[in-house]
């Protein structure tokens, strides 16, 4: 495996974010179609229900995706929380974003209390963040 960096360190799933992604997305537009000329018949009762069936996969698509992400974030920010603390006494700074914070946690022990300060007197954004990281700390469980 090789080592992570800022531009490595994103994840993709590929039956998730591009097989599933592009199976929806045909079917839907395929639905669409169907619905459409279902209109020149009495019958489009059936392609109303595929149609419907296929806008429910893309917001189980979208939700499936986000509600995890959200139980990571709140896992993220507890852990940098803490390790902030360990590191300076203190909790972090409540200026901070949320996606500060998650951009953070790349960040060495040696960079990390720096970094919090400097992201806060410069509002940094996260990709900014990223950048300004000398030794990354990887995360390989965020998907």
């Amino acid at each position: 495996m090789m080592e992570q960096n800022f531009k490595n360190h994103s994840r993709y799933v590929k039956g998730y974010h591009f097989l599933l992604s592009f199976l929806i997305l045909t079917g839907t537009i395929g639905a669409i179609f169907n619905f459409y000329h279902s209109w020149s018949n009495a019958n489009h009762y059936n392609s109303a229900l595929l149609l419907i069936l296929f806008l429910i996969a893309i917001i189980l698509f979208w939700y499936v995706r986000q509600f995890p992400l959200k139980a990571q974030d709140r896992a993220i920010f507890a852990q940098e929380n803490l390790r902030y603390f360990t590191l300076s006494g203190k909790l972090l700074p409540k200026e901070l974003r949320g996606s500060q914070i998650i951009a953070l946690r790349f960040a060495s022990d040696d960079e990390f209390v720096m970094l919090v300060d400097k992201a806060v007197t410069e509002e940094l954004s996260a990709r900014e963040i990223k950048s300004s990281i000398k030794n990354w700390r990887e995360d390989r469980y965020r998907m």
